[in-house]
């Protein structure tokens, strides 16, 4: 069974956590109805899942979605080794204070971002990142895509097994792609 308790213990989220993304669908028309999404991979989309490559899975969700992705660490290379052009690279503090910036335009110049995916970062960085979103980008939901409960996000997996996490992923691909 998928619990929603923080997987790392000595933090506390404080009175408001993320949102349980109960099943696939509930992501799905997220994405589907998010203006302006942008999906933020760290260097742990390179790890194998059950089956399907994790940054398989997630370049397909980005060409299904039309979402342009930040590439954070060394992990452009991958991307590109797989045909796929990360619509930028910089570090995930960078991204995350521009992400906050009510100023900034986005990557494309057509203003803010109304809906932050983030995912393959480790789960203590990913914590401080969406707690600054939380508090500092208000304008924004955030989702971690990650499969550990991520109380400080908007939206969040429960804490899956490897097994189910996967399947999560995979479905969320196929449905964008059946559009």
């Amino acid at each position: 069974m998928a619990t929603a308790e923080a997987w790392q213990r000595a933090e506390i989220p404080g009175p408001t956590k993320a949102f349980v993304i109960p099943k696939p669908e509930v992501l799905v028309a997220m994405i589907k109805r998010a203006k302006h999404p942008i999906i933020v991979a760290g260097h742990r989309v390179v790890q194998v899942s059950e089956g399907e490559p994790y940054i398989d899975t997630i370049i397909r969700i980005a060409k299904a979605a039309n979402v342009p992705v930040v590439a954070t660490a060394h992990i452009v290379g991958e991307f590109v080794k797989r045909g796929f052009q990360p619509a930028a690279w910089m570090p995930a503090v960078d991204i995350t204070a521009r992400l906050q910036d009510s100023s900034w335009t986005g990557l494309d110049g057509k203003g803010q971002y109304d809906l932050a995916i983030f995912t393959g970062i480790q789960y203590y960085m990913e914590w401080l990142l969406f707690s600054g979103l939380k508090h500092f980008g208000t304008h924004l939901k955030t989702v971690s895509l990650d499969r550990f409960y991520q109380p400080q996000a908007s939206w969040s997996f429960p804490n899956l097994t490897l097994k189910d996490w996967n399947a999560y992923l995979v479905n969320i691909a196929n449905q964008l792609e059946a559009k």
